[in-house]
């Protein structure tokens, strides 16, 4: 790595919204060859910052200088010219198509009349290849891992000439396996001279995979240090400002009655092949249990069955006796059931509506927020203050549009609206996906306190850590069936992985055993 002239560096960038500074005098230096993390609250000013490198927004004031030269990134195009890629953390391919017509898709290679998809490929071969990426051209994207079709968002921005890539959030739907295989590729990556801009909230992957970190706080640039030697919990102090915990305190449970039944319950995905198979589990009153599980093993299909938003095709879901089988999604929160979803997105907000209508979804046509079928604006307004205030959203103001939030300040948003409620039963799909580490411990201590105040909490999360943390049981999936049940506090997150894979709980205690032996 060069100590020279660097690759990219934003000087006293600022960037205003109105009276509110998103990002105010923030400075960024990145070299040759550097993975280069920038590490910040939700809301500090990250993706803008970003938004402005790869030409979607426009500073206030500051300037850019790529290589030493100061330039005008004013378009999206001009990012590319400039060898700037982004690698988005919801990937942007067609499962129809190929993997080298995802990639050319917008620069095609023609020979006469016709696609050149042969040129294209070999192109993109040499590319898989040079940089250790595994991936075939001519694989349809419906064929792919989740972990490849990432794999394809890289090579996507290496196709088009980037020497600087920009991962945001890169590892939110990966499996363990698959984050330690793209440390890896980053590291081939900045071998080869690229340099890369790392977005994440995962402080033990920072100093797995970054050189230097640069920390955000409230739009300011607060310090830029090597990564070597830096504790996780340091690096989480510095980022929200105060000592931060990760392991979160709770009382041993005391389950009282079973409020979710779940019994031989199949649930078809969208190509209507069962996702999920003779399903049975119970959560009972004052327990937390968890759901672990490699992406795409049916919890999604799960999820969307107990809350009405996808047919049941077999098998029963009761609450508290009642079986809420293929009823409304509105009969089923009336009910008393609260849903944080996994995509906030499409099933948790309406991102035109503003942050205040948003958090007034569920009961809109209550009192005191409705009276006589006329909507009060008043106790609109007067709900969300209390929820921001309480949950800590982020916002310029309660009007704003949901979709003009940042990612994590969105999902605080939903899960405020949904543990607001006094649900019976609260489930939890990734709820904190995209959230920082100050973030993550608050929504933790509010779903242990649901528990506490003897609420039932099912938990689906990707993250072993967070399903450790929080549960009393966890529940393995895999293949839309349960393959082990077992007490968080007499597991840890080697035995979970092995049953993830579809092994017994005999099978995989066994390998352990033999690990250790050996």
């Amino acid at each position: 790595m060069t100590e020279s002239t660097p690759v990219i560096e934003m000087r006293h960038i600022i960037k205003k919204f109105g009276d509110f500074a998103a990002n105010d005098d923030i400075n960024l230096q990145v070299q040759q060859g550097e993975i280069h993390a920038l590490l910040g609250e939700n809301g500090a000013g990250k993706s803008t910052l970003m938004n402005i490198l790869t030409g979607l927004l426009q500073p206030t004031s500051g300037e850019i200088l790529i290589n030493g030269e100061k330039v005008s990134v004013d378009s999206p195009s001009k990012s590319d010219a400039l060898g700037i890629g982004m690698v988005h953390q919801h990937f942007m391919l067609i499962d129809a198509f190929t993997v080298t017509e995802n990639i050319i898709l917008g620069s095609e290679v023609t020979k006469g009349l016709s696609l050149d998809t042969k040129t294209a490929a070999k192109k993109i071969q040499a590319l898989s290849d040079q940089y250790g990426l595994s991936v075939d051209p001519m694989a349809k994207i419906s064929d792919i891992s989740v972990g490849q079709q990432q794999r394809v968002e890289i090579l996507k921005t290496l196709y088009r000439g980037a020497d600087i890539l920009i991962f945001d959030e890169p590892t939110a739907v990966l499996t363990p396996q698959e984050i330690d295989e793209l440390i890896v590729i980053m590291h081939n990556l900045a071998q080869e001279g690229k340099s890369i801009i790392l977005i994440t909230h995962k402080l033990d992957e920072i100093r797995a995979a970054a050189d230097t970190v640069t920390v955000i706080r409230s739009g300011k640039s607060i310090d830029t240090f090597p990564v070597a030697g830096v504790s996780s919990q340091e690096l989480a102090d510095l980022m929200v400002g105060r000592e931060v915990s990760f392991k979160t305190e709770k009382e041993v449970a005391q389950p009282g009655k079973v409020i979710l039944s779940i019994n031989n319950l199949e649930v078809q995905d969208a190509r209507r092949v069962a996702a999920v198979k003779n399903f049975s589990l119970d959560v009972r009153a004052g327990e937390i249990v968890g759901l672990a599980g490699i992406d795409g093993n049916g919890q999604t299909e799960l999820i969307q069955g107990i809350t009405g938003l996808t047919k049941v095709q077999a098998g029963h879901v009761k609450l508290k006796g009642e079986d809420i089988t293929n009823k409304k999604p509105r009969h089923i929160t009336e009910a008393g059931v609260g849903h944080i979803p996994e995509d906030r997105l499409r099933f948790g907000m309406e991102v035109e509506m503003t942050l205040s209508e948003n958090l007034s979804l569920q009961t809109y046509y209550k009192q005191p927020i409705s009276k006589s079928g006329v909507l009060q604006p008043a106790e609109m307004d007067k709900l969300a203050d209390k929820l921001v205030q309480e949950f800590d959203v982020r916002a310029a103001s309660i009007h704003v549009t949901a979709g003009s939030m940042s990612g994590g300040n969105q999902q605080k948003a939903v899960v405020a609206r949904e543990l607001n409620r006094d649900n019976d039963l609260v489930i939890a799909a990734q709820p904190t996906r995209g959230l920082d580490v100050g973030a993550v411990e608050y929504i933790h201590q509010r779903l242990i306190a649901q528990r506490t105040a003897g609420k039932a909490v099912l938990v689906v999360s990707f993250e072993l850590d967070e399903i450790l943390n929080l549960s009393d049981r966890i529940a393995v999936i895999n293949d839309g069936k349960i393959v082990g049940i077992v007490d968080a506090q007499d597991t840890n997150k080697q035995e979970l992985g092995l049953l993830m894979t579809g092994m017994s709980l005999t099978e995989a205690r066994a390998a352990l055993k033999e690990e250790v032996g050996s």
